[in-house]
């Protein structure tokens, strides 16, 4: 009779997961193979011809890179701010001995045991300290670029090629933040039920679809001349 409290939680979440976490592995693969037919690609395209014209024209465009990093860096921190926020009020509603979640027990589906609600609350809890450890890496790697990018181009240790792979490793991790920050939605709505969660991942990996590919004639795109370069 166990079983038929939890079977909704079993299968239901791995589920979310599975199509979720799926749906990123298949949009790496994308990356890696046709990166122009993606809007990660293209973008990532952009940045480096974009840092390769900021270190050949230095002494008229280093107030330009500056601020543009400067921005970046307040975006993750932002991001940072708020993962760290949610994780503080977690800790404090795990913590806490006020029964915030008895009234729910009777109104939906899936298991409502001690340990089922502790367990959704450290899953949010930990999707949430990923994502700030993500944000703090990636404003790591773009405070080294902020220097770095007026370095003068005669260097041969400091050169576009190098700048542009840090840049893109901190871009990588703010997207890996930003993504682990998405998947704490469907997690969260997991408290009120396992059927939510399904829900909420195939809504998202819909939604996120159509903003991680571009469609027409775009994809149509030279991919292969830089299929080496991402």
């Amino acid at each position: 009779m166990e079983f038929k409290k939890y079977y909704l939680d079993l299968i239901l979440v791995p589920l979310s997961f599975m199509i979720f976490f799926g749906y990123h592995f298949w949009l790496w693969h994308k990356v890696r193979t046709q990166p122009l037919s993606t809007v990660i690609g293209t973008n990532a395209h952009g940045r480096r011809l974009w840092v390769s014209t900021i270190m050949k024209d230095n002494e008229k465009k280093n107030i330009l890179a500056v601020q543009t990093i400067r921005n970046t860096i307040m975006g993750s921190t932002l991001m940072a701010t708020t993962s760290i926020l949610l994780c503080s009020g977690l800790a404090a509603v795990i913590s806490s001995t006020y029964s915030v979640k008895k009234p729910l027990n009777d109104t939906v589906y899936g298991a409502h045991g001690e340990f089922m609600v502790a367990l959704k609350y450290v899953t949010v809890l930990v999707l949430f300290l990923f994502s700030f450890m993500c944000h703090s890496l990636s404003i790591r790697f773009v405070s080294q670029v902020n220097f770095l990018i007026n370095c003068p181009q005669d260097l041969t240790i400091v050169t576009s090629t190098y700048v542009s792979k840090l840049l893109e490793k901190s871009f990588t991790l703010n997207a890996i933040g930003n993504r682990l920050f998405y998947s704490a939605l469907p997690n969260a709505l997991w408290i009120f039920g396992p059927v939510l969660v399904i829900l909420s991942s195939l809504t998202m990996t819909f939604v996120l679809y159509n903003l991680d590919f571009l469609f027409g004639d775009t994809k149509k795109e030279r991919t292969h001349e830089v299929a080496n370069e991402v």
